[in-house]
């Protein structure tokens, strides 16, 4: 059957009874379940050319399967999520590692026994590591704070050297700071992994989908129960309107093609481009990608080298590596953070938190307070950031919500 596409303004209001705002996985999973377990007809909005969101994943021109948008591994504790998106697609067994490059040499990340060998050489590891066993255990992840805490100057040594050599720069990098600027319950969590697991997640369920993300939206969304519009805003779709025309006036109502709306509203999207940055627009980071194809099988040793101490760009990922496609050339992404500055050119990556930006995302979710029916579902409406796997969770438990009212409907 496929997905079924089609342009808003052909449609009836009668044509669906609940809309979903964007196509990523907050709203891809709620659009499923509404229309799977409640029967609605479900209408998804998705702003972008295409479905998935910034798990969007295709073909460059060299025919190497890439996340337009960045790597994207999947990786959870969660059963109930992991087998909801084993539903739509073979997986593939992948354990993600990640290395630091210090100075030309690869450490890795996070910081372990292996590591420390690398940085302090094997004998004075071999102290270090006994002196970490001793005081905390083995198999334990420590953090920065614990080892500071220890009164002990060594303990303080391997503290020190990787908050300097793997978190300070790098940390610097991703959020645009000063080190004065970095919040110290940023760097308090930053660990220490005594152990020689190399991987980047310890999760129990780890993997990528075997033919790539798109596949597996497409097949979410392939519904007779839903209908999605490429190419539209939800604030082309939406009228709001409002108690009064104070400033912070809550809404009222949010008319569709000329009526207020009753059923339920997922809304995926910024909250603060809803109602038009009224307030100022909401504080993110942005990224910006360049790309590069080279004429060997690879050219990293693991799927992601983040740059710690040297280079503006903050990390390389090479796909080929995560995805575990057979290809002569590879293509490597190299990531550099920016500020968000220009909601037309670029894409709100990463909420910078803090209880004056939180204060201020929560004049916005003020102004939707009166209305039972919107539910603002991830990381973009929520202003907070969630693993995909969570992010799954999440609307798996706002559908268990919403369909017994739906259920009732029919």
């Amino acid at each position: 059957m496929g997905v079924r596409y089609c342009d808003f303004k052909d449609l009836d209001r009668s044509d669906f009874d609940a809309v979903v705002v964007g196509s990523g996985f907050a709203g891809a999973v709620a659009a499923r379940e509404l229309a799977e377990r409640g029967g609605a007809r479900v209408l998804v909005i998705e702003k972008r050319s295409h479905i998935g969101g910034n798990m969007y994943d295709e073909l460059d021109e060299a025919g190497v399967l890439v996340h337009r948008y960045g790597p994207h591994i999947f990786h959870t504790n969660d059963k109930r999520a992991f087998d909801y998106v084993r539903r739509f697609t073979e997986w593939r067994d992948y354990e993600h590692e990640v290395l630091a490059d210090w100075y030309g040499t690869y450490l890795p990340v996070p910081f372990n026994k292996n590591s420390m060998e690398i940085a302090f050489g094997e004998e004075r590891a071999a102290h270090l590591t006994q002196k970490l066993i001793d005081a905390f255990g083995d198999e334990r992840k420590v953090t920065i704070t614990e080892l500071r805490e220890q009164d002990d100057p060594e303990l303080s040594e391997i503290a020190d050297f990787v908050y300097r050599n793997v978190f300070l720069y790098y940390t610097q990098k991703q959020w645009g700071l000063t080190p004065e600027e970095v919040d110290p319950s940023v760097t308090a969590r930053v660990p220490v992994f005594v152990s020689r697991d190399n991987r980047y997640f310890q999760d129990a369920y780890q993997g990528m989908p075997a033919e790539g993300y798109t596949p597996l939206f497409e097949r979410m969304l392939e519904s007779e129960g839903i209908l999605v519009c490429l190419n539209t805003e939800a604030e082309s779709v939406f009228d709001l309107e409002f108690a009064s025309g104070a400033e912070d006036a809550p809404l009222s109502a949010i008319l569709i093609k000329g009526a207020p709306f009753q059923g339920p509203i997922v809304y995926t999207g910024p909250l603060d481009e809803l109602f038009l940055s009224r307030f100022g627009r909401l504080p993110y980071r942005s990224l910006e990608f360049a790309w590069e194809t080279h004429d060997v099988e690879h050219v990293l040793p693991c799927g992601t080298v983040n740059f710690t101490v040297t280079e503006d760009y903050t990390r390389i990922t090479e796909f080929k590596h995560l995805t575990g496609q057979a290809h002569p050339k590879t293509t490597i992404m190299k990531e550099y953070s920016r500020p968000y500055e220009d909601p037309l050119r670029q894409i709100p990556y990463y909420a910078i938190l803090s209880d004056e930006n939180r204060a201020h995302y929560e004049r916005y979710r003020a102004l939707t307070a009166p209305l039972a029916n919107f539910h603002p579902l991830g990381r973009l409406a929520e202003y907070r950031y969630y693993n995909m796997d969570v992010i799954i969770g999440r609307a798996l438990a706002l559908a268990d919500e919403l369909v017994p009212g739906l259920e009732g409907r029919r």
